[in-house]
């Protein structure tokens, strides 16, 4: 059985795309060749920046020869269905046979496909492969039709078994598949010819080329730590960068420079940003101090004088990159510092008053007021100081117009710390500016300082129903505002905080707030929004609002201060309608946004949970309980369900549950009364009826209060102890009775049993 060998030698392929491109080449040409009949049993893509390379071992020599039989018309039918048949199949009317069928006899044809050898599949599956690559960019280049990321020099297709190797005869625009490989651009001794993937590796690293990019991975990672820890220092880890600079390289060698001393008092996160992003140097921290001192760069060759040139080159490129670093850094620092009253990060954020952030929830420095008045709201409930959080909402944006931010918008909120601590703010402040961003995914670290969560909380919160309230929600696959990112964190906000937040009460006050400014944004934009020259504010303001809200009715005791001013010059306005919104306008929209936002909510928590083997339905038997906005709550009281359910007694009792239900809808249907009132125990006549009155009274002894003091483990444990009596109650008594007496008292006995159950959670939402 050959083996496969397969290069596309080009110009040099971004980093990027070299991954993606890999394992695009193994699954076209493997699909194919096992669509045309050639299994195989194994199969590796490889990339450099000058190639792509794929190796299929135990390839079959040839496709095997197929039969195939094909149904045709019935013997008695029109000669030209029998030729259109006959076309069709490639065969006479000699070679078909007849075969007796339910509705009579047709014609069956045998169709004979004979194998084909290995290299002609191969050579049709590659070209077609090369042709219709799904490059995200590609190129044309001479006069050719031909396209690929850069201009394709040469492809290498070989079949390798004992007996040799053999080229497999393709050409494509002009080139012309072989065996013969060029090896690095600069060090390699020429070009050279191979006869399989493991001569054709072996004479790659003779010639300074590394083929696995998981190899040139380690080997710069080794190298770069191995140097670091030779002088006492650390390399900043960044998995990102080293993949992308692995894909840069063909023949790695390490080298370590210094930085400036200048430029060492700027900020860490700064100078691994600016020679991260610029340079592609990794960085190297003094573990004592945190500070960066050196950094780390990756050639593509060897030298004569061991890199020190290449390093002197570098070295002269980072100080002109790092220079503009500490030219923002220090302008941004005289903008804090130079601030009167201790408002430096205020004065930093006024630019923020001509950013739009989108143009139906205003500017950028409206919205920080929108954030600053809900981290007020939430920082009671979040244990955090009122004042101290929506002072830290204020400022907290304002590194986005820094010069810094500007620069490396990565940064944003980490500068933001460096900066609130240059204008004297506290710690609980700085931090909440650096974190309220946070968590940005799934495995980002969760804040959880008092005013950092607060913070958060509000931005995410009036994220959300600012885009909920102008329609803009996700839709399938599409979220380009991350709507679904920022409800999972205010998810995750609540659960590692072990917060009491319930989300319709946090919604309500970001609603007021928020519908502010949608009402001051419509009145900037639209006819509507214009003053007659002799309408007085109160006027202008209820007609607007009449306008805006269906269901909208003045307040009759509204007579707020200079009422009778003209609207044009009103020097208050803005103040004027917030008083009156704030304390006036209940629109019944806004109740509908929110219950939609929390049903959004609720299939979040439901992504969220199903990692933790929560299934779906045990959070839907929980959501139809009362509390259901409070996350915290909720996610306690599924795990306890979760739980429940994966021992014996639960799963069982559950069966018990639905059977009780059952008969109870079946004869409250018929009956056209409820079975809620309670059973008597002097109708009970056997002793599993009698058990079943002893067991749900104390079950109810235990669920009650536990219930109450929200310990849902306790209560789900004394629900499931409920499974004996219930198993040997519906094995012993019949329910329905001819006694009408004893009929009723069953069915209100059952009904006792889905009550304190359904006290628990909606079990008759659970599935099976």
């Amino acid at each position: 059985m050959p083996d496969l060998l397969i290069e596309l030698f080009s110009e040099e392929i971004p980093a990027r795309m070299q991954k993606r491109a890999s394992e695009d080449l193994k699954s076209l040409v493997t699909n194919g060749l096992v669509e045309a009949g050639l299994t195989y049993a194994s199969a590796g893509a490889f990339a450099t920046p000058r190639r792509l390379a794929l190796s299929v071992e135990g390839l079959l020599a040839a496709s095997p020869t197929t039969v195939e039989e094909r149904k045709g018309p019935r013997v008695d039918a029109p000669e030209k269905a029998l030729e259109g048949f006959l076309r069709g199949a490639g065969v006479t009317k000699e070679d078909l046979d007849i075969r007796d069928e339910k509705k009579g006899q047709v014609y069956v044809a045998k169709i004979t496909k004979p194998g084909r050898p290995a290299a002609e599949i191969v050579a049709e599956v590659l070209e077609n492969a090369i042709r219709t690559f799904p490059w995200p960019k590609s190129m044309r280049w001479g006069n050719g039709s031909l396209k690929w990321v850069r201009p394709l020099h040469s492809i290498v297709c070989l079949l390798s078994s004992e007996e040799g190797a053999e080229v497999v005869p393709l050409e494509l625009d002009g080139i012309t598949a072989g065996n013969t490989v060029w090896g690095h651009r600069f060090m390699s001794k020429g070009a050279f010819k191979v006869s399989g993937f493991d001569d054709y590796v072996t004479k790659l690293k003779q010639n300074f080329v590394v083929l696995d990019p998981n190899e040139r991975a380690d080997h710069i990672w080794h190298d770069a730590t191995t140097q670091a820890f030779a002088q006492g220092l650390e390399v900043v880890e960044d998995k990102g960068l080293l993949a992308e600079v692995a894909g840069l390289v063909e023949w790695p060698v390490v080298l370590m420079g210094n930085i400036d001393e200048a430029f060492l008092g700027l900020p860490p996160e700064v100078l691994q940003t600016s020679m991260k992003e610029h340079q592609k140097f990794f960085s190297v921290k003094n573990p004592k101090t945190g500070r960066i001192e050196k950094f780390v760069t990756v050639a593509n060759r060897e030298t004569a004088d061991n890199g020190a040139t290449i390093l002197a080159g570098n070295q002269k490129v980072l100080s002109a990159r790092l220079s503009d670093a500490k030219f923002f850094w220090e302008n941004d620092v005289r903008t804090v510092e130079r601030a009167k009253d201790n408002k430096g990060l205020e004065a930093m954020a006024a630019p923020l008053a001509n950013v739009t952030f989108h143009n139906k929830l205003g500017s950028q420095s409206e919205r920080i007021a929108r954030i600053a008045a809900l981290a007020r709201e939430i920082a009671p409930i979040v244990g955090a100081d009122a004042d101290e959080a929506e002072l830290a909402a204020k400022v907290a944006k304002a590194d986005l117009s820094s010069e810094m931010v500007y620069e490396f918008p990565e940064l944003q909120g980490i500068m933001g710390r460096y900066y609130a601590k240059r204008a004297g703010l506290s710690d609980a402040v700085a931090d909440a500016c650096r974190d309220h961003y946070s968590p940005l995914g799934p495995s980002d670290d969760v804040p959880t300082e008092p005013v950092s969560v607060a913070v958060a909380l509000a931005d995410k919160l009036d994220t959300l129903t600012g885009f909920w309230a102008i329609d803009e929600k996700p839709t399938g696959s599409k979220d380009p505002f991350a709507l679904r990112r920022a409800a999972l964190g205010v998810i995750r906000l609540v659960l590692v905080n072990d917060l009491r937040l319930k989300l319709l009460d946090a919604l309500r006050r970001s609603d007021f707030v928020r519908e502010y400014w949608k009402f001051v944004a419509s009145t900037r934009a639209g006819d509507s929004g214009k003053a007659n020259s002799n309408e007085t504010t109160e006027e202008f303001l209820h007609r607007i609002l009449r306008d805006q809200f269906v269901d909208y009715e003045p307040n009759p005791d509204w007579s707020p201060e200079d009422a009778g001013k003209k609207v044009r010059g009103e020097a208050d306005f803005s103040q004027l309608i917030e008083k009156y919104v704030v304390y006036t306008v209940h629109v019944e929209t806004n109740k509908c946004l929110r219950e939609d936002l929390l049903a959004f909510f609720h299939d979040r928590l439901k992504v969220f949970l199903k990692d933790e083997g929560i299934r779906h339905d045990v959070i839907d038997a929980c959501l139809a309980m009362p509390g259901n906005d409070d996350i915290t709550l909720l996610v306690k009281r599924a795990r306890a369900l979760s739980e429940t359910l994966a021992t014996e007694d639960g799963k069982n009792l559950i069966q018990g549950f639905k059977r009780a239900n059952n008969i109870l809808s079946q004869a409250e249907e018929k009956d056209g009364v409820e079975y809620s009132f309670g059973p008597d125990l002097k109708f009970a006549e056997s002793d599993a009826e009698k058990a079943l009155f002893a067991a749900l009274d104390a079950a109810d002894a235990k669920i009650k209060p536990a219930m109450a003091e929200e310990d849902f483990a306790t209560a789900m444990s004394a629900m499931a102890a409920l499974r004996p009596a219930v198993d040997g109650f519906f094995e012993a008594v019949q329910v329905n009775a001819d006694n009408d007496i004893l009929r009723r008292n069953r069915l209100n006995l059952l009904g006792r049993i889905r009550d304190i159950c359904l006290s628990v959670a909606d079990l008759t939402k659970l599935e099976g």
